[in-house]
């Protein structure tokens, strides 16, 4: 089959592109998302890469579906697994009354849904040549460069999903996997918003850049899209 990647939250955005880019370097692709019925410009990808995208339902805040995905591609092995599915949070995160169902809706998207895609799936990327699984991250997770405040839900979801890909790269060092977070950059998507200065396909050609190089050597840390060590 040769080179394989699977891709959350692929139906727009920095997923799209990150798509569109394996694809472009003959990559076979599995990309997920909530509803393939309304996914038409993955559709119009996946029907222009002569085959080697296949589009999969996938909601990575429902346990059963990502049990059924690793069930149907149990044997293919999985050179890189990229958790991008992601969300906002609440429309008002600042300091004050924060709607605590969202924040925690931001939660499972955000970090819980990249550990448990992982423990679906490592025996797979394990079997893999490249062995590599990463979480797009992002630097308002980060500690260290955290001098604005403000934005609660997203920094703590994903801050505390930089932590989880610090734990896997502990845990899974045994079977040879790499795992990361990787920050993609200021992107011009719902998250990102207009005014940011990449589009997704900027950020989706550095990232791949970044996630074909990756080694055993740079597990556990916090890589930007121009393959920069972040601060925790």
């Amino acid at each position: 089959m040769g080179k394989t990647v699977l891709i959350t939250g692929a139906n727009r955005g920095i997923g799209l592109e990150l798509v569109r880019e394996f694809a472009g370097y003959g990559w076979k692709v599995f990309a997920c998302c909530r509803t393939p019925e309304s996914a038409t410009a993955l559709s119009q990808v996946a029907s222009g890469a002569g085959g080697t995208v296949s589009i999969h339902r996938l909601d990575v805040t429902d346990p059963e579906q990502i049990r059924q995905l690793a069930a149907t591609l149990s044997e293919i092995p999985i050179d890189i697994l990229v958790n991008n599915a992601g969300v906002s949070g609440p429309l008002e995160q600042d300091f004050g009354n924060i709607d605590t169902e969202a924040w925690l809706q931001t939660f499972h998207v955000n970090t819980i849904a990249p550990m448990q895609m992982a423990v679906a799936f490592a025996d797979q990327v394990a079997r893999s040549r490249r062995k590599v699984i990463i979480t797009i991250g992002s630097l308002l997770g980060s500690l260290q460069a955290n001098e604005d405040g403000g934005i609660y839900a997203y920094r703590t979801s994903k801050a505390a999903a930089h932590l989880v890909m610090k734990n896997l790269a502990i845990d899974l060092a045994p079977k040879g996997i790499t795992a990361v977070a990787l920050h993609p950059g200021w992107v011009r998507t719902e998250i990102g918003g207009p005014e940011a200065p990449l589009s997704p396909r900027e950020s989706a050609v550095k990232l791949h850049q970044v996630l074909t190089t990756l080694t055993l050597k740079d597990s556990g840390k916090l890589w930007s899209e121009d393959g920069q060590v972040l601060p925790w």
